[in-house]
């Protein structure tokens, strides 16, 4: 960070770049609100970089990820008060950007102070996208840092195409890729005691069966 700025510290027109970028940021914010008021349930969106990003429906293969792990960690948070998961209509507003992530974890401090009719969301504990061809490059670019920058403690992406889980820890300032499973255990650090396999994931009747191991009655947070 020293490196990028020294330069434009340096220079007699540091003025002239203050003004140009307060200038930027000013018609950025703008647009952002704009997107934010327009921005339709129906319609799956991002502000990303002042840019309105739209996204295409998505496949089948997608969607199922996203529903099985969605319900695993949703149905276990519940049974355990552990906070709240949201899907992908969850607007999270960092400093720059608002994105829509597949799937969000909030602890239990966090969830509380939501109000009934917010549509806005802080930095979640836990981020979890769904890999596809159109959105790959973001989840593992400006998103996988703006979630860090913003403390966001785990990050997992899924590759439906490949049936792979990544799970990525915030260690300083930046993530540190923990595993990348396609078969055995995934644990998250930060939903305690949430652990399931992998190929529950992508396989409807694991998936079912691992749910009702979830809500067993002597199952709960290590």
């Amino acid at each position: 960070m020293v490196e990028l700025w020294e330069p434009l510290v340096q220079s007699p027109k540091l003025p002239q770049y203050v003004a140009e970028l307060n200038k930027l940021l000013a018609a950025e914010q703008a647009a952002r609100e704009r997107f934010r008021r327009e921005l339709s349930p129906a319609e799956k969106a991002e502000f990303i970089s002042g840019q309105v990003v739209m996204h295409s429906p998505t496949r089948f293969r997608h969607t199922q990820a996203r529903e099985l792990l969605g319900r695993l960690l949703s149905t276990y948070v519940d049974v355990h008060h552990l906070g709240w998961v949201g899907g992908e209509k969850v607007l999270v507003g960092l400093t720059r950007n608002d994105f829509e992530p597949d799937l969000v974890f909030y602890g239990t401090e966090k969830a509380a102070a939501f109000q009934p009719e917010q549509t806005v969301f802080p930095p979640p504990d836990l981020v979890v996208e769904v890999l596809s061809e159109t959105t790959e490059a973001r989840d593992r670019g400006v998103k996988m840092e703006d979630y860090a920058a913003h403390g966001v403690r785990e990050y997992w992406l899924v590759d439906p195409d490949r049936e792979v889980v990544e799970l990525y820890d915030l260690e300083g300032e930046r993530y540190t890729l923990r595993a990348k499973q396609a078969d055995g255990t995934l644990r998250s650090r930060v939903v305690t005691g949430f652990t399931v396999p992998v190929r529950a994931v992508f396989d409807r009747a694991l998936n079912l069966e691992t749910l009702r191991q979830l809500t067993g009655p002597d199952r709960g947070p290590e």
